[in-house]
């Protein structure tokens, strides 16, 4: 199935605007970044498990044990505040 991933703030400076990505069916949100740390390079920087980045799923905060389904719209985006 395929997914459209967006990604915001640092990330995407580093990764650019998104992608549309072809994931196995019954995956979840921390599978899919599983196989973008995979590619290596800036992904595997930006997205490494000891950096702190937040996941949405259908423009809803979610937790890396969120399934995904066909279509949906996934982001990362590290960590803002705001005063």
């Amino acid at each position: 199935m395929r997914v459209q991933v967006r990604y915001f703030a640092s990330l995407r400076e580093a990764l650019g605007g998104g992608e549309t990505v072809k994931v196995a069916a019954g995956s979840t949100l921390g599978a899919l970044r599983d196989q973008l740390l995979a590619r290596g390079g800036e992904y595997a920087r930006c997205l490494a498990r000891q950096r702190a980045v937040r996941c949405a799923l259908d423009q809803v905060m979610a937790d890396e044990s969120a399934a995904l389904r066909e279509g949906a719209e996934v982001a990362f985006f590290p960590p803002v505040t705001g005063g």
